[in-house]
């Protein structure tokens, strides 16, 4: 257990400062900014390597609603989660302790102007509405975990899962940097958030309660409709 936990705290500190840490340092560079795009790879790229380092030791989640969704889906044992959530949610925020540091030596640097951390309404990138913020972070998780515990399935095709799922968190960012700034992963919004501080923590709650519920709903549909059993 000790060597899954460490597997789970590495893994979701490089997720949060890989991607958090594109997004504040390199996403709107002078001229050579990576933008959306290159967060959303970013993302995907965090998870991608990790889960080849380190997926065979802990079952690579990185995210409390992972983990939640595949307690859904049959996958782990109820024992595991609470050890799991807390690896997670210290690595999230052992990461962005570290991106602050690093954020912090540039001259003018402002925390409270955002530090990746996710929104809605005027925190929201696009200026999106709290309904539209719980749809799009309910929806996007739930499939994540389609996703997760599709091509994880004993049948599914061996060695391809983490460029799967690595893609799959990829598209899921794509599709909502602008909505949310995308969370599906409440560790990684806590990591953040803890240092922003403010209106980034009065909203936090949404970004915990919402990828939970996505998350097990996509682990319930898997299990109730597309596992394969037999």
């Amino acid at each position: 257990m000790a060597k899954r936990l460490a597997a789970e705290f590495f893994g979701t500190f490089w997720l949060v400062l890989g991607g958090c840490g594109s997004a504040v340092l390199a996403a709107a560079f002078p001229e050579l900014g990576i933008g959306f795009v290159g967060v959303a790879l970013a993302f995907g790229l965090t998870v991608l390597t990790m889960a080849y380092a380190v997926g065979h030791i802990s079952g690579g989640h990185f995210n409390p609603a992972v983990t939640i969704g595949l307690l859904a889906g049959g996958r782990i044992n109820v024992k595991d989660v609470v050890p799991y959530v807390v690896s997670q949610v210290v690595g999230a925020i052992a990461a962005g302790a570290v991106l602050y540091l690093i954020a912090s030596g540039k001259a003018g640097f402002d925390v409270t102007a955002g530090f990746a951390t996710n929104g809605y309404g005027e925190h929201s990138p696009g200026g999106f509405s709290l309904l539209s913020a719980v749809v799009t972070e309910f929806v996007l998780t739930a499939f994540f975990l389609l996703v997760i515990l599709g091509v994880t399935d004993k049948k599914a095709p061996p060695g391809f899962a983490p460029l799967a799922i690595g893609l799959a968190l990829t598209l899921i960012h794509l599709i909502s940097i602008p909505v949310t700034n995308t969370s599906v992963n409440p560790a990684r919004s806590t990591g953040v958030a803890i240092f922003q501080g403010g209106w980034a923590l009065s909203q936090l709650w949404v970004f915990w309660v919402v990828p939970l519920l996505g998350g097990a709903a996509g682990g319930l549909i898997h299990r109730c409709l597309l596992a394969d059993d037999r």
